[in-house]
């Protein structure tokens, strides 16, 4: 794989089917921390560069599970999957994870002080991404769905009260940079996910929903990041 590790991980997310599921998988920040070089970010990671690279070239063989590309899909089509699949996992993981965080707090928080913490994080970052959401299907979403109908259909586009889509993409990216942040503390907080020896099933089950929670989120992430964000702004330039 000639020249990868040199390649930024977010290059290597756009152009490897699996990479993101690699990333993941090894510890590599490929959301927010994108921007990082390979080498640098198996560096952080703590990563060898020929494990990360080894694995990177099993996802790319042929034959290995392929993701839609998103890169070349509609953008409304993009917009929907991540409604769909991401926003919708969201709000209901947030909807599952706040009282059962508070369960396994009341009964365990005196002997493990970690969890008040944690429900503190995880209760900012809730409310954090609740509105975030919000935002984005009711204002950023729409626009670029009515800006992409417009372009196919060579209309003009109605401007749009925050003057150019970079405005409301840069709010978002600072608030993903703060969820990622929110990410970092609450896998540091319960030592990568781990649960003590006295865990009950209920403590049990929070932490396993909550690695998931940060895995379906990283993917969300990258999704907007890496792919909408920068498409949109790259249309509305281009018009």
């Amino acid at each position: 794989m000639e020249r990868t590790t040199e390649k930024t991980v977010r290059e290597l997310a756009l152009e490897i089917p699996g990479a993101t599921r690699v990333f993941e998988m090894l510890g590599i920040d490929y959301c927010c921390g994108g921007n990082k070089s390979l080498e640098q970010a198996c560096q952080s990671a703590g990563r060898s560069i020929g494990e990360v690279v080894n694995a990177l070239e099993s996802a790319a063989a042929p034959g290995a599970l392929e993701n839609r590309c998103w890169q070349s899909e509609p953008l409304a089509d993009l917009v929907a999957h991540i409604q769909h699949t991401h926003h919708r996992y969201t709000r209901d993981e947030l909807a599952r994870l706040e009282p059962l965080l508070n369960k396994v707090c009341s009964v365990h928080g005196r002997r493990h002080a970690e969890l008040v913490r944690l429900r503190e994080v995880f209760a900012g970052l809730a409310q954090e991404l609740t509105t975030h959401l919000m935002k984005e299907d009711s204002v950023l979403f729409p626009y670029i769905i009515r800006m992409e109908e417009a372009l196919v259909a060579g209309e003009p586009i109605v401007p749009p009260p925050f003057e150019k889509v970079q405005n409301p993409v840069s709010m978002m990216l600072r608030e993903h940079d703060d969820a990622g942040e929110a990410l970092r503390e609450i896998r540091a907080i319960t030592g990568g996910y781990t649960c003590p020896g006295d865990a009950c099933i209920s403590y049990r089950t929070l932490y396993g929903a909550l690695a998931d929670f940060e895995a379906d989120l990283h993917q969300h992430i990258h999704l907007e990041n890496n792919v909408l964000f920068p498409r949109a702004v790259e249309m509305e330039e281009a018009r």
